[in-house]
C-alpha cells in the first residue's frame, strides 16, 4: 500500500510501471540503459478514490490524463532508474493530495464605494475625450 494522506492509500497492483529509453545524462548509457520510468494510473477504475477526488485529478492532471482515464507520468530527470521510479511516485502522490483538498469557496465581496466613484469618473474622462475626437463646430458655421 501507498499511503498518500491519512485518509486515501493505494494499492501498487493499480501501478503500472514502464521502463524507456531516456534522453539526458547517462553518458554511453542513455542508449543501453532504460532508466527513464512511466507510471500509469487507471484514476477512473480505483475504488480508493472517491468521485469528486477522480473528476479534480482529471482538471489537475490536464494533458497527463487520457481519455479512457488513465494517468501517465513520465520520469526522466535522474540517471538511476530508481530514482526515476520514486519521483513519478511522488508526482502521483501529490496530484492526488492537491485532489484531496476541496477547492476553498469564494465569498464575494462588493466593491467599495470610492474605486465605484473612481470608475464613474474614468467612464465620464473617457467618454469627454470621444467625445471631443467628433466633428468640430465652428461659430461661424451657422
Amino acid at each position: 500500500m501507498i499511503v498518500i494522506t491519512d485518509r486515501i492509500s493505494l494499492d501498487e497492483n493499480e501501478l503500472q510501471w514502464d521502463f524507456i529509453r531516456s534522453s539526458g545524462p547517462g553518458g554511453q548509457n542513455v542508449n543501453k540503459v532504460a532508466t527513464a520510468v512511466q507510471l500509469r494510473f487507471d484514476v477512473l477504475k480505483s475504488p480508493n478514490l472517491t468521485d469528486a477526488i477522480k473528476s479534480r485529478v482529471r482538471q489537475i492532471a490536464g494533458k497527463r490524463m487520457t481519455a479512457d482515464g488513465i494517468l501517465i507520468i513520465t520520469a526522466r530527470r535522474f540517471r538511476y532508474q530508481e530514482r526515476n521510479r520514486e519521483d513519478a511516485l511522488e508526482r502521483l502522490a501529490e496530484i492526488v493530495r492537491q485532489a484531496a483538498t476541496p477547492p476553498k469557496r469564494r465569498i464575494g465581496t462588493r466593491p467599495s464605494r470610492s474605486s465605484m466613484e473612481e470608475r464613474i469618473r474614468e467612464k465620464k474622462l473617457k467618454g469627454d475625450r470621444k467625445h471631443k475626437r467628433g466633428k468640430q463646430t465652428s461659430r461661424f458655421d451657422e
